[in-house]
């Protein structure tokens, strides 16, 4: 185990005695919702973990030190310190580490940190992609190449929806990444059920998507897996509707030239205002559905021999 992590008791011991441990991120917390709806949310995602007969690790960065599982006190922590915790990719571990600092992990890190502990299931909202307008920006997330990479499969509930979906799963289909849709055929895009896109297999049940990834590694194939998991159709909303908040949105972020780290919290800060907070409902939703899956796909990975 890597010295510079700190797992916490329930999580060590999970691992230790090679019980199903989901991953789950932080950025979330602090740069995805609201402070207190953030800390709430994030404990509640933790709970329907634990329900489904997994042990949750939610992973940040605090105090210099790689955290695998936070107690209470260190989410509501993060969730309201909001905006103003830095948000750690790839590129800012070995900084923030070095420094002492603290920060919420991204899907990047986040991966990077579960993969150091052992833990191969992660449930998120959404993940990053290419950016709109990527071909003169070259904004591609990090998330993308940690999908390359680091071998965790990432239980999501597509793209986030302000991406160009069609530019990011051929990143992913080029680096070898499989989209795998949970009793979907076309791939999901976070706040709606559907995209005019297909994944690359549908699987029906965790049990097949455990298989698959023990597959996968088996056979050396380092890296990722996407599990994209619809929204539950009660809390979709209609995609021109959100297509016509999402073209306001990055308008607005052009006017008031937001790029880099910060330009996917304001998409979705702003896409939430214009959707009246519909879409910070369906956001919970989504990922308390993710959590959920994760869980019972970790118990079935924890159940195959060897």
């Amino acid at each position: 185990m890597n010295a510079l992590l700190d797992l916490h008791p329930e999580a060590a011991a999970a691992l230790s005695a090679a019980r199903p441990v989901v991953a789950l991120e932080s950025t979330i917390i602090s740069h995805g919702m609201p402070w207190p709806q953030n800390a709430e949310t994030a404990l509640a995602v933790e709970a329907e973990v634990r329900g489904c007969g997994a042990v949750p690790a939610t992973i940040a960065i605090l105090d210099g030190r790689l955290k695998v599982g936070l107690a209470r006190d260190e989410i509501e922590r993060l969730g309201r310190s909001g905006p103003q915790a830095a948000k750690v990719s790839r590129r800012d571990i070995a900084l923030v580490v070095a420094q002492r600092g603290s920060g919420a992990t991204t899907v990047a890190a986040t991966m990077i940190i579960a993969a150091l502990a052992g833990i191969r299931v992660f449930a998120t909202g959404g993940i990053g992609g290419v950016h709109r307008g990527a071909e003169t920006s070259f904004d591609i997330s990090a998330d993308l190449q940690e999908l390359a990479r680091t071998s965790v499969a990432v239980v999501c509930a597509g793209p986030k929806s302000i991406l160009d979906i069609g530019l990011t799963l051929e990143y992913l289909e080029t680096h070898g990444v499989p989209v795998i849709g949970y009793r979907c055929d076309r791939l999901p895009a976070f706040f709606t059920r559907d995209s005019d896109f297909n994944v690359d297999a549908r699987l029906d049940t965790a049990a097949e998507i455990a298989r698959t990834m023990k597959a996968k590694w088996d056979l050396g194939l380092d890296g990722g897996l996407v599990i994209a998991n619809p929204i539950p159709a009660p809390h979709a909303l209609p995609r021109d509707r959100v297509d016509r908040a999402i073209a306001q949105a990055l308008a607005d972020a052009q006017d008031q030239r937001i790029t880099g780290k910060a330009l996917t919290p304001f998409l979705l800060a702003r896409v939430n205002a214009l959707t009246g907070g519909d879409s910070l409902l369906g956001n919970v939703q989504l990922v308390l559905n993710n959590a959920r899956l994760a869980a019972a796909i970790a118990v079935a990975y924890a159940a195959l021999p060897g």
